[in-house]
């Protein structure tokens, strides 16, 4: 078993593509509306990129017009760290893979139409989805 945590900055860039480094490694932001998570609507579980972690399931996944995949629960609380980001001159909480320490996103208490009133601001490069078994053969 790899201990993600212990992983050297080369073995990571070997790992990840160029986007995901610059975002799981490097704390990076995918623009607005360009990740391919934003729209999906397939169920199933959305896991970390970097480490495989499952960290979201798309039953808890809404459309918040950010622009960014959205959800209002982590699978698991242990799955994700939140942490203080007052970077770019303002507070918010930034949300990191608990097994690897990748960063994910942010996460936001202005959710008012959901169970938990949070929105996980999650972006799609950090992401894999592990789609639901359907039942059918292929």
């Amino acid at each position: 078993m790899t201990d993600h945590k212990q992983l050297t900055e080369a073995q990571w860039r070997e790992r990840l593509t160029p986007e995901q480094y610059r975002i799981l490694r490097e704390g990076g932001t995918e623009p607005p509306f360009c990740g391919v998570f934003v729209k999906e609507a397939r169920p199933g579980t959305y896991h970390c990129a970097g480490c495989g972690q499952a960290l979201f399931s798309s039953e808890v996944k809404f459309d918040s017009g950010s622009g960014w995949p959205s959800f209002f629960e982590a699978l698991d609380s242990g799955a994700i760290a939140e942490r203080v980001d007052d970077s770019l001159g303002r507070r918010r909480i930034e949300v990191r893979c608990s097994t690897c320490d990748g960063h994910l996103g942010h996460v936001f208490e202005d959710a008012p139409n959901t169970p938990t009133g949070r929105r996980y601001c999650i972006n799609s490069a950090a992401l894999q989805l592990q789609p639901a078994a359907t039942g059918k053969e292929a």
